[in-house]
């Protein structure tokens, strides 16, 4: 029977397709033949062990597995070693303090009345919790295997209660062996013994441009370790009294604090401690407080159970290029400049006076005011240290003996009083008085010292943009000491024109010398 197909429909032939699949086949065949000729193979085919593959493809190798290059003055170590060998010694500490909450008080759920209205058990519904809990999160380094930990004032700072977690997952309730808020550290112990530790380094021997590892816990993100250099050396930061930081731009972060910042060698340099962000996270600037300076506070605090420093018993303020021509020192030379000198302490008794440049302090050159407090705070009481300064542009060295640093420091005050005056030249542009029970109300002054004091500085003028300011003392005049208003007219009449003038005066307590520039 025969198939039923529409009118247009063309009936199918047996021959139509019988061409072009002998001509597919012979294609086929001639690149079979091609192929083989020029040595070609498929992709993803791989050259047999027993052929020997073109000299123009080069011969693949196996991915290196090789050691880390070791780094310089490492001893041989990578930066895998130093962080394999630092991370155990490194903790997470949790720290929390109890506080009461403020919320609540003044509002209708304090008032008798309307809890007596309401019912007790229906206000209880509303109201806040009495007590709310503090937590801080931070790290730690251990220093001794029996369970000695350093870490930050501030992650520790009136906790209740201390918890440290090892690396290997270990949990412990830390004592407070001491904190020193002066510097930002704190030391803690936990009952443990035969624990990872890290060695000390001799921070004084760090260098710009080393490398280091700041090892700790950024965020609760444990063990985390971040690579760069150092940055720079003896930094203040306004962060702590006593400041020395190491600067850094290895990434430091919240919870970071307390951690460890390493050498290539895998020694300890410094205690990190904190950063200078616009942004709450890592911008390349972090601070260190160096190992010598917290393994010194660890020490005393360990030992005595508070920090004892040295005192040498003088102001002193930054020796700049136009305090060094008053005071006749060599530009090359640096030093620190005494602005006053303290009744009764080591440095008067040893006959140190003001204008004094101190320019090394125990065989060490002291190149700025923090520099010289650092090291003077570190002396230990009662030692002997030599001083060498320069005074009348003659150098010379003091003997002395290092005291305890008195828990107050007393202040002084000013008295008397009078009416104002405005001499010419320089001094033009300050307008000054005598002291009287008003003024030194007003500018938080006492009654014991004699001067002449700021009421007024004129707004863009030499002496506003060399520092002076309304409340300052007047203490001297091109070293010549001021106590009345009539010695201020005096001094400034004879003044020299077109020349600088050196003033002593005395700000919140402490004396400073500042140059005014005709």
């Amino acid at each position: 029977m025969d198939d039923f197909r529409l009118p247009t429909e063309p009936r199918p032939s047996t021959r139509s397709w019988i061409f072009p699949v002998m001509l597919l086949a012979a294609g086929v065949l001639i690149g079979v033949i091609l192929t083989s000729d020029l040595g070609w193979l498929p992709t993803g085919h791989a050259v047999p062990d027993s052929v020997p593959p073109p000299a123009s493809v080069p011969v693949p190798r196996p991915v290196s597995t090789a050691v880390q290059p070791s780094l310089p003055g490492a001893g041989g170590q990578s930066f895998v070693d130093v962080a394999k060998a630092v991370k155990p010694a490194v903790v997470n500490i949790f720290a929390t303090r109890n506080g009461s909450s403020e919320e609540g008080k003044g509002t209708p759920f304090e008032d008798p009345f309307f809890r007596r209205f309401f019912g007790e058990e229906w206000m209880k519904r509303f109201e806040a919790p009495k007590e709310r809990k503090e937590r801080g999160l931070g790290s730690g380094v251990i220093v001794d295997a029996n369970g000695l930990i350093i870490t930050n004032n501030h992650v520790v700072n009136k906790a209740d209660d201390i918890k440290v977690f090892l690396s290997d997952k270990r949990e412990f309730k830390a004592k407070l062996v001491g904190t020193d808020a002066k510097t930002d550290v704190a030391v803690l112990k936990i009952e443990a013994t035969g624990l990872p530790t890290v060695a000390w380094a001799d921070s004084d021997k760090l260098e710009v441009g080393e490398f280091v590892l700041a090892v700790g816990n950024p965020f609760g993100l444990t063990q985390t370790v971040t690579l760069g250099i150092v940055s720079a050396l003896g930094r203040a930061a306004g962060i702590a009294e006593y400041e020395d930081f190491i600067q850094t731009d290895a990434a430091i972060n919240p919870g970071n604090s307390g951690g460890a910042l390493v050498n290539v060698r895998g020694e300890l340099v410094g205690i990190n401690t904190a950063i200078y962000s616009q942004s709450g996270g890592n911008m390349g600037i972090g601070f260190a407080v160096p190992s010598n300076m917290a393994h010194s506070i660890m020490d005393q605090l360990v030992q005595h159970g508070k920090v004892v420093r040295g005192w040498l018993g003088v102001s002193i303020q930054e020796l700049t290029p136009e305090l060094s021509s008053q005071f006749g020192v060599p530009k090359d030379v640096k030093g620190v400049l005494v602005s006053d000198v303290m009744d009764d302490s080591p440095a008067k008794k040893a006959g140190f006076e003001r204008g004094d440049v101190i320019v090394e302090y125990d065989g060490k050159p002291m190149d700025s005011p923090a520099h010289l407090r650092n090291a003077v705070a570190q002396t230990h009481v009662g030692k002997k240290v030599s001083v060498k300064i320069i005074r009348e542009k003659k150098a010379k060295s003091i003997e002395l003996t290092i005291a305890e640093q008195p828990k107050n420091l007393a202040q002084a005050g000013v008295e008397e009083g009078g009416e104002s005056v405005a001499p010419a030249g320089l001094l033009s542009d300050i307008e000054v008085r005598e002291l009287n029970t008003e003024l030194a109300g007003r500018y938080g002054l006492k009654g014991s010292d004699r001067g002449v004091v700021v009421v007024r500085v004129k707004p863009g003028s030499p002496a506003e943009e060399a520092g002076v300011r309304e409340g300052d003392l007047v203490l001297e005049v091109n070293r010549k000491s001021i106590g009345t208003v009539k010695s201020y007219e005096q001094v400034a009449a004879n003044l020299p024109k077109d020349q600088a003038v050196l003033l002593l005066l005395k700000r919140q307590g402490r004396a400073i010398y500042l140059t005014l520039r005709p």
